[in-house]
C-alpha cells in the first residue's frame, strides 16, 4: 500500500508576493461556499480544510468551542454557526476564497448574500439524515443564483449512514443530476477510506496521522464488482452531458481520468451534473480529495463570465468584463461592525480596488474612499492595498455604503443585481431599561439592522413601542444578546410575536387630492391609484401608468415614496401590507403651487382609501415543518400538528424513523420543540422554514384585529 502525503500550504514567500499584487492568476481562483442543513458538518468540514491546506496548525472543533470559523461567542456557547465567516487558503497552487455558511434557518440571509456573491458551493449532506428542509433551502437558493456546486455526504461513520439513499434523495427531492465519484469504504463504525472511480483505487485515511496521510491501494476484492459497475454508470452520465466524452466513448468503453475530469468539469459548469464524495470531517477522512474536487470541478471567475448589471439612471442593460484592466465593479454583500470599526465586505468583479481610492455607489449617488482594504480570515484581519477582479474582501471607511450596494468608477457606473432578502416572520417588543440606555439603543438597534437586512426596526405608533422583527425565536435571541453583551445596552424584550402582513381581496381605484398651506405656502397634488391583489409571495410593486403632463417626472420618486410610506402599515391592525400591485393612472399638478412633500402625502392617502376599500385581508407566515420521530409515536405526531392546524404533505420512512412533512401556521409553533419532546420521550426532532404567507382564517382574524 503506498502512502501519498497531503499537499500544504505554499510558503508565506509565495502567497504574498507582493502586497499590491494578485496572489494567484484568475484561473486559479475559487470562490466558493459551504452550505447545509444545522449539524450537517459544515464547520467541522472548513476546520479540516484550513487545516490540510496550512492555514491552521490544529482542529478545532464544534463541541469544544475552539473552531476558527465559529468566533462568535454566542456561536461557540451554542455550537452553531450563526454569521457567514471568509477565509483564504491555498491547495495544489489554486487561492479558495472560502466563506462557511450557516445551516439554521433563522440565519438564512447569510447563506443568500454569500451564494450571491460565490463562484461555486460545497453542499453537505448528512449520511444519516439526507436531505432535510434546510438542505432544500439552500440548493434552492444556489439555483437561483446558478451557482455549479458538489456534493459531500459527511457522517459516513455514523450509525445509520446511508450513502445510497442520500443520493437518491438529492436526485429525487432536488432534481439533481448526480455523478458519484467515490464508493464508501465500510459502512458506518467500519468506514475507513473510499473507493476513487476516476482512477480505480482505494483511499485510506490513517487514524494516527490526523488524516494527513492519503495511502493509496488496490480496490478490495469484495467491492471490486460494484466500482466497475459503478464506474459504468459515472461514464455513461457524463458521456450523455458531454460532446467530447461521448465521441470518445464511442470509439472506446475505457476512457482515462483526464477525460473523464474534463468532461465533469464542463458538466458541472453547466449545472448539468453535481460530483457527489463521501467521508466523515470528524474522523479526518476524505477531505483531501474534496479539495481536489473544487480545484478540478467549481468554476473560476473567468467561467462565470462578464458581470451583468444596468446602468443606474437608464435602466440599459450593461456588462463587465472579468479582468483587472476593465473599470471598477463591486457589490457590497455584508456589513459588519465591531470594535475595529465598521467593515464592509466586497466581492470584486472587474478592476482593482485599491487602498486610499475612492468609489462611486449609485444609489446613494456619492463618492466614498476606501481608508483601508482587509484579506479576512474568520474574525482576524490581514491589511492589503488592493483588492483584484475576482477577490473577496473587506474595506473600511465606507460609511453610507449597506448590504447590497454596487461600488463603480464613476465615470463608467454600473449597478449590479441586488439581493434578495426574505421577510420576518418574528417580532418582539424592545425598550431600555433606563434613560442612560434609551439613545444608544436606537443607534444599537440602527447598527444591528444595517449588518443584518433580515432584522427590521419600527415604532408601534398607537403604543409607542419600539418593535425588532426576526427570522425566528433563536433570531431575536441572538439580538438580544449581541445588544447586553458587545453594546453594553439592558433592555427589556417582550415575548417573540408572530409578524402577520395584510394585502387586500379585490382591485380598487382610489383617488386623493392634497391641498394644504403649510408656514405660509400653498401646496397641491392630486394622485389616483389602482390598487390590485398580486399573486402571494410576490410583494409589491409600483408602476406609473400616467401621462407625463399629469405628474411630470420631477414628482415620480415622491409619489412613489408616498405608496411605500402607506405601504408600511396597513388598515386592519397596522402590519406592513404586502402583495399587491399599484398602477398609478391620472393625476394633476400645478406649477405654482404643487411640491413633492404635496405628491407624497396625496399618495399616502390614496393608498390608504384603497386599502380601506379594498376588503383587506391579514396573511400568517406559514412554515414547512418536518417532524423525525419513532413509529411508535406518530400517531400523537400526527394529531398534534393537525390540532395546530397543520396541513399534512408528506410521509416518509428514514431508517427506523418516520418522517413527517406538513405546513403549520407558525403562530401555533410557538414552544413545539418542548412539546414534541414530550409527545416522543425526547426521541422526535423537527426541523422548519418559512414557506409562505397565507390567509388567516376569518375567526382569527376577527380575534387580532378586534382591538382596534
Amino acid at each position: 500500500m503506498q502512502a501519498v502525503m497531503t499537499k500544504s500550504r505554499p510558503s508565506k514567500e509565495t502567497d504574498s508576493r507582493e502586497a499590491t499584487g494578485r496572489l494567484r492568476p484568475l484561473a486559479r481562483v475559487r470562490n466558493i461556499g459551504i452550505a447545509a442543513h444545522i449539524d450537517a458538518g459544515k464547520t467541522t468540514l472548513s476546520e479540516r480544510i484550513l487545516y490540510y491546506t496550512g492555514i491552521t496548525h490544529r482542529m478545532g472543533e464544534v463541541h469544544n468551542g475552539n473552531t476558527v470559523m465559529d468566533w462568535m461567542v454566542q456561536e461557540r456557547e451554542r455550537g452553531i454557526t450563526i454569521t457567514s465567516a471568509a477565509t483564504t487558503c491555498f491547495w495544489r497552487d489554486h487561492q479558495i476564497n472560502l466563506i462557511d455558511t450557516p445551516g439554521h434557518v433563522d440565519f438564512t440571509v447569510e447563506v443568500e448574500r454569500s451564494l450571491r456573491v460565490l463562484d461555486g458551493c460545497i453542499a453537505v449532506f448528512c449520511a444519516v439524515a439526507g436531505v432535510q428542509p434546510q438542505s432544500e433551502t439552500v440548493w434552492r437558493q444556489a439555483d437561483r443564483y446558478g451557482v455549479p456546486r458538489i456534493v459531500f455526504v459527511n457522517k459516513m461513520d455514523r450509525n445509520g449512514a446511508d450513502f445510497e439513499r442520500v443520493i437518491d434523495q438529492i436526485e429525487r427531492v432536488l432534481s439533481a443530476r448526480t455523478a458519484v465519484l467515490q464508493l464508501p469504504i465500510g459502512r458506518e463504525e467500519s468506514f475507513v477510506g473510499v473507493v476513487d472511480l476516476l482512477e480505480m483505487k482505494a483511499l485510506y485515511f490513517p487514524e494516527g496521522s490526523l488524516g494527513r496521510v492519503v495511502e493509496e491501494g488496490p480496490i478490495p476484492a469484495e467491492l471490486a464488482a460494484e466500482a466497475e459497475q459503478a464506474r459504468a454508470v459515472l461514464v455513461e452520465r457524463i458521456a450523455e452531458q458531454d460532446d467530447e466524452v461521448l465521441s470518445a466513448f464511442l470509439q472506446a468503453a475505457d476512457l482515462s481520468a483526464g477525460l473523464l475530469r474534463a468532461g465533469i468539469r464542463r458538466a458541472t459548469l453547466g449545472r448539468k451534473l453535481v460530483p457527489v464524495l463521501c467521508g466523515s470531517a470528524l474522523r479526518n477522512k476524505g477531505i483531501q480529495p474534496v479539495l481536489d474536487a473544487v480545484t478540478d470541478y467549481l468554476p473560476c471567475p473567468l467561467d462565470v463570465g462578464p458581470v451583468r448589471g444596468e446602468h443606474p439612471r437608464t435602466g440599459a442593460p450593461m456588462e463587465r468584463e472579468v479582468s483587472d484592466h476593465a473599470p471598477l465593479a463591486a457589490l457590497a454583500f455584508k456589513v459588519q461592525t465591531d470594535a475595529f470599526g465598521r467593515l464592509v465586505y466586497l466581492r470584486v468583479y472587474s478592476g482593482v480596488l485599491r487602498r486610499g481610492a475612492n468609489a462611486f455607489n449609485p444609489r446613494t449617488r456619492r463618492r466614498e474612499r476606501i481608508a483601508r482594504l482587509i484579506r479576512l480570515h474568520a474574525d482576524a484581519r490581514e491589511e492589503i492595498e488592493a483588492l483584484h477582479t475576482g477577490e473577496i474582501g473587506g474595506a473600511v471607511g465606507l460609511k453610507e455604503t449597506v448590504t447590497g450596494d454596487t461600488l463603480c468608477a464613476e465615470h463608467q457606473p454600473l449597478a449590479l443585481e441586488p439581493i434578495h432578502f426574505p421577510e420576518p416572520v418574528v417580532s418582539m417588543a424592545v425598550e431600555p431599561k433606563s434613560q442612560a440606555d434609551r439613545d444608544r439603543l436606537v443607534e444599537t438597534l440602527r447598527t444591528l439592522a444595517a449588518e443584518d437586512p433580515t432584522c427590521r426596526v419600527s415604532v408601534n405608533e398607537e403604543t409607542g413601542q419600539t418593535i425588532v422583527s426576526g427570522m425566528g425565536e433563536l433570531h431575536l435571541e441572538i439580538l438580544k444578546d449581541r445588544m447586553e453583551r458587545e453594546f453594553r445596552v439592558h433592555a427589556n424584550t417582550g415575548k417573540p410575536m408572530v409578524a402577520y402582513r395584510e394585502t387586500l381581496r379585490r382591485s380598487v381605484r382610489a383617488e386623493s387630492v392634497f391641498e394644504r398651506e403649510i408656514a405660509g405656502q400653498s401646496h397641491y397634488a392630486r394622485v389616483v391609484l389602482v390598487i390590485s391583489p398580486a399573486e402571494r409571495g410576490s410583494g409589491n410593486a409600483v408602476e406609473f401608468m400616467v401621462e407625463e403632463n399629469r405628474i411630470p417626472e420631477k414628482f415620480r420618486e415622491a409619489v412613489g415614496g408616498g405608496v411605500e410610506d402607506a405601504l408600511t402599515a396597513g388598515v386592519l391592525a397596522g402590519y406592513a401590507v404586502t402583495d399587491v400591485r399599484v398602477e398609478v393612472t391620472d393625476g394633476g399638478w400645478d406649477e405654482a403651487r404643487s411640491s413633492e412633500l404635496a405628491f407624497r402625502a396625496a399618495a399616502s392617502e390614496a393608498v390608504r382609501l384603497g386599502l380601506l376599500e379594498g376588503e383587506p385581508l391579514l396573511l400568517e407566515p406559514i412554515m414547512s415543518v418536518e417532524v423525525e420521530a419513532p413509529a411508535e409515536f406518530i400517531g400523537e405526531v400526527l394529531g398534534d400538528l393537525s390540532a395546530r392546524r397543520g396541513r399534512i404533505r408528506e410521509m416518509t420512512t428514514r431508517g427506523d424513523l418516520q418522517v413527517v412533512r406538513a405546513w403549520v401556521p407558525l403562530a401555533e409553533l410557538f414552544g413545539y420543540a418542548t412539546a414534541l419532546r414530550s409527545l416522543t420521550r425526547g426521541r422526535g426532532q423537527h426541523g422548519m422554514e418559512p414557506f409562505r404567507f397565507d390567509v388567516v382564517p376569518e375567526e382569527i382574524q376577527k380575534a387580532l384585529t378586534s382591538y382596534r
